[in-house]
């Protein structure tokens, strides 16, 4: 399902492009800007992550300690993914590498 490209309108003043920004249109012109798109419209996402979006997910509470928490957004800013994209990344690069040692 192909959405179709979110423009963004000219405005009058400051308050009403503060709003624009702040209602669903705006976050949705934001989402689409940051996530790119490559071949054939589809999103660039790398490999690894357009596999682990394939596969159903479960929701789950996990407590990290908080310099991890920072390691890890630092490093997924470096590479312009985001921090828990990054996390689900290394526990699925983690549990293949250990699947592949037993």
């Amino acid at each position: 399902m192909n959405k179709k490209p979110i423009v963004m309108p000219k405005f009058v003043n400051e308050a009403q492009e503060a709003d624009w920004w702040a209602s669903r249109e705006g976050r949705e012109f934001v989402k689409q800007k940051a996530a790119g798109t490559g071949k054939g419209g589809a999103p660039s996402v790398s490999r690894l992550v357009g596999q682990l979006n394939k596969v159903a997910s479960v929701q789950i509470a996990l407590r990290l300690p908080e310099p991890d928490v920072a390691k890890a957004r630092e490093l997924a800013a470096r590479k312009g993914i985001g921090y828990q994209t990054l996390l689900k990344m290394l526990v699925h690069e983690g549990l293949r590498r250990e699947a592949s040692r037993t």
